[in-house]
């Protein structure tokens, strides 16, 4: 999976101009409830101003909230202007970029803005992921690795017709062992299933309905 398919695009997204006064991006902000919004100038992107950053620079300006408003601008207040995606980095690679900060800007190879990634839209991908968006019963279990053991697995499945909602594994090859959790809806076969993966050398580790 690649950034792009979590990405707001740019005509979704609420944007601010460089030239735009402060006061106008605060407004925004609170208006839209957004932590963080994306500077251009034209549509080629220059950085991210952000709440947190207009009300430090507010503090240590040692202005009054007039004076303030009146000599910064929204280009004045910008971070991550070289700290950008491209669209195509793979998506778990965005979870350190954006674990301390709302979000990240998307920009073509000439810095036209194209859109953002926000950190709920990532950990709501990540949720997905985990099928955490459809009931169904969640099977935590370990396997040998050994070549073969998912291909062992996905026969398993087919055996008992089982409709799968999510499927992740753990590599753990210092130990040998793969863990894996396997989501799959209810059905009245789940003790037979269960009994035929420990045959087959699926160790349980936990079962947990949603």
């Amino acid at each position: 999976m690649f950034v792009k398919s979590a990405m707001v695009p740019a005509m979704k997204c609420y944007t601010v101009q460089s030239d735009e006064s402060i006061e106008n991006v605060i407004n925004l902000l609170e208006e839209k409830e957004v932590d963080a919004l994306p500077v251009l100038n034209g549509d080629t992107y220059e950085g991210v101003t952000t709440r947190y950053h207009i009300y430090q620079d507010f503090f240590k300006s040692g202005l009054s909230k007039e004076d303030f408003y009146a000599s910064r601008n929204a280009g004045d207040i910008i971070t991550h202007q070289d700290n950008y995606l491209q669209g195509d980095e793979i998506f778990e690679t965005t979870l350190y970029q954006l674990n301390d900060f709302p979000l990240m800007s998307v920009v073509d190879t000439k810095r036209r803005f194209m859109g953002i990634v926000t950190r709920y839209d990532v950990f709501n991908q990540f949720r997905s992921a985990f099928g955490m968006h459809k009931e169904g019963v969640r099977i935590a279990f370990t396997s040998v690795e050994t070549e073969g053991r998912i291909s062992r697995l996905a026969e398993i499945i087919q055996q008992f017709h089982e409709s799968v909602i999510s499927l992740v594994t753990f590599d753990e090859t210092d130990k040998l062992v793969r863990r894996i959790v396997l989501k799959i809806e209810k059905k009245d076969n789940l003790d037979k299933f269960l009994k035929k993966l420990e045959k087959s050398g699926f160790r349980i580790l936990d079962i947990k309905e949603d």
